[in-house]
């Protein structure tokens, strides 16, 4: 009996540590079955490492991008609206200055009582706020830009400009959509179109009444203003379409990253399975083997 254990125990020794190496194979690739990657690690990847690393940095990149370009692009959203409603503002005035020319009082007086209003509605369109911050601020978001206290008191002027209402800084406002490309976005309140604006409003609301060669001045300058906003607004369509652009294509590169690093992670499940139940049936069969190597004795040799 002794001497068939000795006879035996090399050959039912490679079998136990092949039988462990099955099971050590099968415990990983059940992980894989279960996880859909291949490794929990980076170590498990091998010579791939590098390149998986690489990736995830790219996407987290991208996406760094993205989310910098989507904010960038709601507040020259909300901007493009604001100064939209500047245009209608002056659109207004123009008009009722024109129905002022033909000498009525009554229209006069009610293009001064008119330009009143449109003063503080300007103010406030230029006091916007957009998740906490003044956007025509400059840098100084967290400063409102417009003070009309003073400014909206006092003879205006057709010929002199005013930013006396402003107290943000000249910083424009800038968002990174790639390594290499910025897009300047920002609009200040200081911004001549609208210092035209408010120059041509405060003229008319602080006047006591109108002669024809002051209506004749504030309608060009009210004309130059709309001109001059409508232009302000059309750079800020074109800031927006260069974001929107840029951060499609971060999106783009961001999904192309992500299957190139899930092609270097990503297990075939349905074939981890299948190699799975091969490895079962393989060690089924060692096992079984090996009860009946152990099993053995010299009784039974001899029967």
């Amino acid at each position: 009996m002794v001497a068939m254990r000795v006879a035996t125990f090399a050959q039912s020794n490679t079998m136990i540590a092949d039988a462990m190496r099955v099971q050590a194979v099968m415990a990983n690739e059940q992980i894989q079955e279960s996880s859909g990657v291949i490794s929990s690690d980076f170590g498990g990847y091998g010579s791939t490492a590098q390149h998986v690393v690489n990736l995830q940095v790219s996407v987290t990149r991208a996406q760094s991008y993205v989310d910098a370009a989507t904010l960038a692009d709601s507040k020259v959203q909300v901007m493009y609206s604001a100064v939209g409603s500047m245009t209608d503002i002056i659109t207004q005035l123009r008009s009722q200055l024109s129905a002022a020319s033909t000498g009525s009082s009554t229209e006069s007086n009610s293009v001064i009582s008119s330009a009143q209003q449109m003063l503080e509605e300007m103010g406030s369109l230029l006091n916007t706020q957009y998740d906490g911050q003044y956007v025509f601020a400059g840098g100084k978001t967290e400063t409102a830009p417009v003070d009309l206290t003073s400014f909206a008191t006092g003879t205006g002027s057709t010929t002199t400009a005013d930013t006396s209402y402003y107290n943000g800084d000249s910083e424009i406002a800038s968002v990174r959509v790639a390594t290499d490309q910025s897009v300047a976005y920002g609009v200040t309140a200081d911004n001549s179109a609208f210092e035209e604006v408010m120059r041509v409003l405060k003229f008319v609301a602080n006047s006591s009444s109108l002669s024809s060669s002051d209506i004749t001045s504030a309608l060009d300058l009210a004309s130059t203003a709309l001109d001059d906003t409508a232009a302000v607004q059309a750079k800020l369509s074109s800031s927006a379409s260069q974001i929107e652009t840029a951060s499609a294509r971060q999106s783009d590169y961001k999904s192309y990253a992500e299957t190139l690093g899930s092609d270097l992670t990503s297990v075939d499940v349905a074939a981890v399975t299948a190699q799975l139940s091969t490895y079962q049936s393989q060690l089924t069969a060692s096992y079984s083997a090996l009860a009946k190597i152990l099993g053995m004795n010299l009784a039974s040799y001899l029967k």
